[in-house]
């Protein structure tokens, strides 16, 4: 192997230039995974298939591939390396739980050059890219490796309960060793398919403490951004109701799994992709694909942003199409067409003692509960507030029905005719006790003509109720009825109506009058009855 410019991970450069990890050139260390996982999966085929039992998730088969060759592996061009493969049947379990039939599997990674994607992290991670967009293949330290082999009797668990979620998928872990080192391995899905532009991307935490990007990160060509930077850019992206609902359930359920692992320091990884700017626009030409026999959109089930958060499968296919490319259809706060992308990366982070001790030393100097650093469940509450608050967010719609508008219009115009009537209430009370005084006091006009009957040719006349009134109460009417015995009946009356037209109560009063001819003898017995 070349000699490097500097020792340790990803970043640094030998003298000709190529990148390095661990000592060893990018190039040597693309061909020796496609070499091993080659190896490794065409030998597993020939294993049948059985249940997975507990002591699967620890087995660690090794091989040795020399330059030369062997009689069971084939000769090449790099130093001789031994590759290792955690947990196989496991993980052969898992790939086809996702529907990665073993040809689909060494096609992807094996049939084309591998791509290297610059470090969106301060890990020092390298990450490759198979040529169809379909898995990441990701270097992680001995610690992170160790506990996701930990981890796997629970992860086994957790798919079987719900394999639609926006955790990592792991498809498989490998070790290389080679010149006195050992370089770990993990493939993944792949979150943002690169045949779509993203506009912009985020690394969210729910913290505050110096979650903002480096003058040196804002200088790239697609930098990432993080919690700061997306409430500076952004106030939210709004979903419709079903699609929040379901995105918000799976990122609980997530996070309460991630929880019980006392699994912290995990990142939501946020892209976003702008319709309105560019409909058609694609993250570099011809990039996707292959060799042009495979499908550009991805193959792999339950992969895309929205078959991970839809419970429904038939839902799910209904929204994946070539246009949306599994993106999660949104809207910003100004009205533009999203596409979302995401998922949880960064989970192999225990709180072990490290990690206790670290949140110690900063919760003395800056504020406990603004470090990214936290109890996994103080982290987990704090996480989800932030997505379900500050990032995603609910579209509310309004919708109009004009049945609905004519029922609810009559309760809100009593309401309003009563908050008018009631500061005339005063005067309308005095106005009728007023005027019933006067109805009951008829007795007493022209000495005592009621009481004996002397004078019953004499009708008083009633008073209007309504005048100089456009809108009140229906008052009490007074109903003056003459009965004889000579079979005459003649009844004074007044009718009131409520005319309801363009949301205002008019009160239009029509008082109707009879001429009433009183031909009666003085003996005759009259009645005078006074309805109130």
């Amino acid at each position: 192997m070349s000699t490097t410019t500097e020792n340790g991970v990803g970043g640094s450069r030998n003298t000709s230039g190529e990148k390095t990890y661990k000592k060893t050139t990018s190039s040597a260390l693309k061909g020796a995974i496609q070499l091993g996982i080659g190896y490794t999966v065409g030998n597993l085929t020939s294993k049948p298939d059985r249940d997975v039992l507990m002591q699967d998730f620890y087995v660690v088969e090794s091989v040795f591939l020399p330059s030369e060759g062997s009689n069971l592996t084939p000769a090449h061009h790099y130093p001789d390396f031994r590759f290792k493969t955690y947990a196989p049947l496991a993980f052969r379990y898992f790939r086809e739980l996702f529907g990665i039939k073993p040809d689909d599997y060494l096609y992807s990674i094996c049939n084309e050059p591998l791509i290297e994607l610059s470090n969106p992290g301060a890990s020092g991670s390298l990450f490759y890219l198979t040529s169809d967009d379909e898995f990441i293949i990701k270097t992680v330290q001995h610690k992170e490796a160790e506990f996701l082999q930990k981890l796997l009797p629970g992860y086994y668990m957790n798919l079987n309960q719900n394999p639609r979620t926006l955790l990592p998928k792991f498809y498989g872990l490998y070790c290389i060793q080679s010149g006195g080192v050992n370089i770990r391995l993990v493939v993944m899905n792949n979150v943002l398919p690169r045949s779509v532009k993203m506009h912009y991307k985020y690394d969210l935490k729910g913290s505050t403490y110096k979650r903002r990007a480096s003058r040196k990160e804002r200088e790239k060509a697609c930098p990432v951004y993080k919690d700061l930077d997306f409430q500076d850019m952004h106030e939210g992206l709004y979903f419709d109701a079903d699609t929040y609902n379901a995105l918000m359930k799976t990122l609980q359920r997530d996070c309460r799994v991630l929880e019980s692992f006392k699994i912290m320091d995990y990142s939501l990884l946020l892209a976003v992709h702008v319709l309105d700017q560019s409909p058609k626009e694609v993250g570099e030409p011809g990039q996707a694909g292959g060799d042009g026999k495979r499908p550009v959109a991805q193959r792999v089930l339950y992969s895309t942003a929205m078959e991970s958060i839809q419970g429904d499968g038939k839902a799910a296919e209904a929204h994946t199409t070539d246009d949306t490319m599994g993106g999660i259809p949104a809207k910003s706060h100004k009205e533009e067409k999203l596409l979302i992308f995401l998922g949880i990366i960064d989970i192999l982070q225990s709180y072990r003692f490290i990690k206790k001790l670290e949140h110690s030393w900063k919760a003395l100097v800056y504020d406990g509960d603004s470090v990214s650093v936290h109890r996994p469940g103080f982290y987990a509450n704090r996480f989800l507030k932030f997505m379900s608050t500050s990032v995603f967010r609910k579209t509310q719609t309004i919708r109009f029905s004009p049945s609905k508008r004519a029922r609810t219009s009559i309760p809100a115009l009593k309401s309003f005719s009563q908050e008018i009537l009631s500061s005339q209430k005063e005067e309308n009370e005095e106005e009728s006790r007023d005027r019933l005084g006067g109805a009951r006091s008829l007795a007493s006009l022209d000495g005592q003509v009621f009481g004996s009957y002397l004078r019953p040719d004499l009708v008083p006349a009633t008073p209007s109720f309504y005048e100089g009134s456009s809108m009140g109460t229906i008052s009490s009417s007074i109903f003056v009825n003459l009965e004889t015995q000579s079979e005459d009946r003649d009844e004074m009356a007044s009718s009131s109506t409520f005319t309801l037209e363009d949301s205002a109560i008019c009160l239009t009063s029509e008082q109707s009058t009879m001429d009433v001819e009183v031909d009666m003898d003085p003996d005759d017995g009259s009645v005078l009855d006074i309805y109130l």
